[in-house]
């Protein structure tokens, strides 16, 4: 085997080891944040409501506003809300 087959076989194993290592640390988090959720559960909190407030919080407030107003417009055209008053 070639000098240049040996450094690309090592460069490929030093890239799936990494991303190895970097998996597991997602599961390790990914569980952290299972506990946690887990904890305000235990404390009376509605864990569905939290990962929507964090889901909002990572957007910006453009993006809610949107996200919004499509949802009060499908919302309306399924007559699950009345139409906002004119003014």
């Amino acid at each position: 085997m070639s000098d240049a087959h040996g450094v690309a076989r090592d460069q490929l194993r030093a890239f799936i080891e990494r991303i190895e290592r970097l998996e597991e640390e997602k599961k390790t988090i990914a569980d952290d944040i299972k506990d946690v959720y887990g904890e305000a559960k235990g404390m009376g909190f509605d864990t569905k409501i939290l990962k929507k407030v964090v889901a909002l919080r990572k957007k910006d407030e453009q993006e809610r506003m949107e996200e919004e107003a499509i949802l009060d417009t499908y919302l309306l055209a399924l007559g699950m809300i009345e139409s906002p008053p004119e003014g």
